[in-house]
């Protein structure tokens, strides 16, 4: 089914309930299904076979998710921090494009043949427009999103999300009007990650009110939150680590029931912290990536609270898995044969379902004979089925004969209490292939010395696996989602 099934979903079953905005100026289910059909109409009319979205996140973006839907084009969200370079390489793939753009990008489209509206005059288009809409959605197997990955280890590839792919991912994960009337989500990634799109579908299908932040600070984050009586949360590991240590002296949120939390490794400090602080908070791990269409496995609330309170090291332990598989999707894990292997065996995870779309432009869908995907992140199940992730399989530091995961060693720094951040990577040795070096974040006040740290990870692992030279920096290079853009570290690590 095509994704405006969704919309006239919900404007059939609560066309008066408001679902987009806040309290005060918000629109309405049937209010957005007449703005998102007028926008189709703007551009069907432009000869456009794509719309492309290169703004922050608002209002504007939930409702091109869905022109595009009613145009039978797809979405293109685009990244509004990358440089030139990459910036003209994604906007050269799409030269027929209906271009929504903040103003500081109206210089590059231009540059690049696209004629850009900001988004206050596009969706003043859609207005116009409403009254003489357009509904020709697409058929399922047709592309509905291509949304572009973050480069963080290679260039960006453009991934293929298909119609049947996203309405497979909400009818396996949300119960429609599930959600009561007074509910509001607040969604503070930006609009080319696909939790924002995974948000906008599945949030609009529950019948809850959605409201995004384009600029993310702990303090606003915490405003919205109670002047809004926002009850469900998303946030990425970096964002909610400045919010439990956000100066502000009152971090109540007596709204808040449920936050959910992924798109990069969580420190097990800081959901720590997070879970004694907000005890009445229902936490949510979701590990997902753009080629499943967001989530395919959970660590529920009642998990994250048996792990905190339990004294048993596996029970405790899971605080640090992504939980277990959601019921749409299959999943293995593979030898470098490719066979699978048993619980607490480590391999690379492949996964299976409606959901997963394993597709990209220009070369096609990469799933194996059996409809497998090749997800490139190493883990484990253990005995009980919860997912422990170990890190990209490119990230794999090969020292001599023996493979290192990264996330394993940066584990170990994190759990020092000097520690806020940390990188492990593998630098060109002569002697080794690969050498391991860290880089540190040391929390405000604290101060550490690397053969300390080097003897903290040497306690706890094997010698092979301690860092031979631990770097101390201000900050990492991060997505604005948290994810480390390791190329830059080794690149930084290897000029030095």
């Amino acid at each position: 089914m095509n994704l405006t099934i969704l919309l006239d979903m919900a404007a059939d079953g609560f066309g008066d309930r408001v679902v987009l905005g806040t309290r005060a100026e918000g629109i309405t289910a049937q209010r957005m299904q007449a703005l998102a059909r007028g926008g189709a109409a703007v551009a069907v009319a432009s000869g456009a076979d794509a719309i492309l979205y290169l703004a922050v996140n608002g209002p504007a973006f939930p409702l091109a998710l869905f022109a595009a839907a009613y145009a039978g084009v797809p979405l293109v969200p685009v990244n509004y921090r990358l440089g030139a370079d990459q910036l003209d390489y994604l906007l050269a793939q799409h030269p027929k494009a209906y271009a929504i753009a903040d103003p500081a990008q109206h210089e590059a489209l231009a540059r690049n043949g696209l004629a850009p509206v900001t988004a206050q005059e596009w969706m003043a288009a859609a207005e116009a427009a409403a009254a003489d809409p357009v509904d020709n959605p697409a058929d399922p197997s047709a592309t509905a999103v291509i949304i572009y990955t973050s480069g963080t280890t290679s260039a960006p590839k453009g991934v293929v999300l298909r119609h049947e792919n996203l309405v497979s991912y909400v009818f396996g994960s949300v119960d429609f009007m599930s959600a009561d009337e007074g509910d509001a989500a607040l969604v503070s990634v930006p609009p080319y990650h696909i939790a924002a799109v995974a948000n906008v579908i599945s949030n609009l299908y529950a019948g809850r009110r959605l409201l995004t932040l384009a600029s993310f600070s702990p303090a606003e984050w915490l405003r919205l939150v109670r002047d809004e009586g926002v009850t469900n949360a998303l946030v990425v590991p970096t964002m909610l680590a400045r919010i439990v240590d956000a100066a502000d002296t009152d971090r109540s949120v007596p709204s808040l029931r449920s936050l959910a939390y992924g798109g990069a490794a969580m420190p097990q400090s800081v959901i720590e912290q997070a879970l004694r602080l907000w005890p009445h908070v229902d936490f949510v791990n979701a590990y997902g990536l753009t080629e499943t269409s967001s989530t395919i496995s959970v660590l529920g609330p009642d998990d994250h609270r048996a792990a905190i309170a339990a004294s048993e090291p596996q029970v405790r332990a899971r605080l640090g898995s992504a939980g277990k598989v959601v019921p749409a999707i299959e999943l293995e894990i593979r030898d470098d044969a490719g066979a699978p292997v048993g619980p607490g065996v480590s391999g690379r995870i492949f996964v299976r379902g409606d959901q997963v779309s394993g597709e990209y432009t220009g070369s096609g869908s990469v799933v194996d004979a059996r409809g497998f995907f090749d997800t490139r992140d190493e883990g484990y199940l253990d005995v009980d089925g919860y997912l422990f992730i170990k890190g990209r399989a490119d990230d794999t530091i090969i020292r001599g004969a023996e493979n290192i995961a990264p996330a394993e060693i940066e584990v170990v720094l994190l759990e020092h209490e000097a520690v806020s951040d940390a990188v492990v990577v593998g630098v060109p040795d002569e002697e080794w292939g690969q050498r391991i070096e860290a880089v540190v974040v040391l929390r405000p006040g604290a101060s550490v010395e690397a053969d300390d740290l080097r003897e903290h990870v040497r306690s706890r692992l094997r010698g092979s696996k301690t860092p031979e030279r631990i770097t101390f920096w201000d900050e990492l290079p991060r997505t604005e989602t948290g994810k480390l853009v390791r190329r830059n570290v080794v690149a930084e690590l290897t000029d030095d």
